[in-house]
């Protein structure tokens, strides 16, 4: 095994920890008829099942990893929830404090 697909794997299981799985979720969507039993109906049936995807809800954002400024496509639940550091923006033309 060479040196570089050892580094690569070892950088792509570090964007695990840091991130997560991006990868999408899969599931069912029902498709049904009826009226609900609470609104007076017969209840719903089921009339067929089909697979889908459950997406990420990925935002690409500037972060701060590793001391460096980089862009990453990043879950919006990460972002919330304050795992994320984003850089902090600077004025380009403010003057320096002055003690």
């Amino acid at each position: 095994m060479s040196t570089l697909k050892k580094n690569k794997r070892i950088k792509r299981a570090a964007l695990l920890d840091l991130y997560g799985d991006l990868k999408p979720g899969r599931g069912n969507k029902k498709t049904e008829r009826g009226k609900a039993k609470y609104l007076g109906g017969n209840g719903r049936k089921t009339t067929g099942i089909s697979k889908r995807v459950y997406r990420r809800n990925l935002k690409r954002v500037q972060i701060v990893e590793d001391g460096a400024i980089v862009t990453r496509r990043i879950p919006v639940r990460l972002i919330r929830s304050g795992a994320i550091i984003k850089p902090v923006a600077q004025d380009p033309f403010a003057l320096p404090e002055r003690n």
